[in-house]
């Protein structure tokens, strides 16, 4: 099992507790981005930097994850993806990704998206990411790793 992180996007808190538990456990974690990124010098954790371009990142990690996989994402089409090659997707704020729950997820993004472009306002996204949302994502990483890893 490796953990796959789409990370142009993930707030730096998060790569933190991945680094960390990269450590602990020895697992494969690998950053893809489409710029240089700064990881520890720890030999199971690595970067891959893509070139810029729309879902460049998010297909390269759907094209090397295999069954079994976590990737960490706020990305629900990615989510989904993943989900249909066998993976697991977890978001940055620790809510899991689920063959039950992604395609509702998809359906309110796809709703929401529809109506941002067709002019109605909503809402300023998401809120600030905070210590709870910190607290959730570890926990439901050790969760994960504990009966995954």
């Amino acid at each position: 099992m490796k953990i796959w992180v789409d990370a142009d996007a993930c707030p730096g808190v998060v790569k933190e507790i991945l680094f960390r538990a990269a450590r602990r456990t020895g697992v494969q974690l690998t950053l893809v981005a489409n710029q240089p990124l700064a990881t520890p010098n720890v030999s199971n954790i690595t970067t891959l930097q893509v070139p810029r371009g729309f879902d460049v990142a998010d297909d390269e990690i759907v094209k090397r994850l295999e069954a079994g996989d976590l990737v960490i994402t706020s990305d629900i089409p990615l989510a989904a993806e993943v989900i249909a090659k066998g993976g697991h997707a977890l978001s940055p704020r620790g809510e899991m990704h689920t063959s039950e729950n992604i395609g509702a997820r998809l359906n309110m993004r796809d709703f929401l998206d529809t109506m941002r472009s067709s002019g109605v306002e909503i809402g300023g996204g998401p809120t600030a990411f905070s210590q709870r949302d910190k607290q959730t994502f570890a926990n439901e990483l050790d969760r994960f790793l504990t009966r995954f890893g």
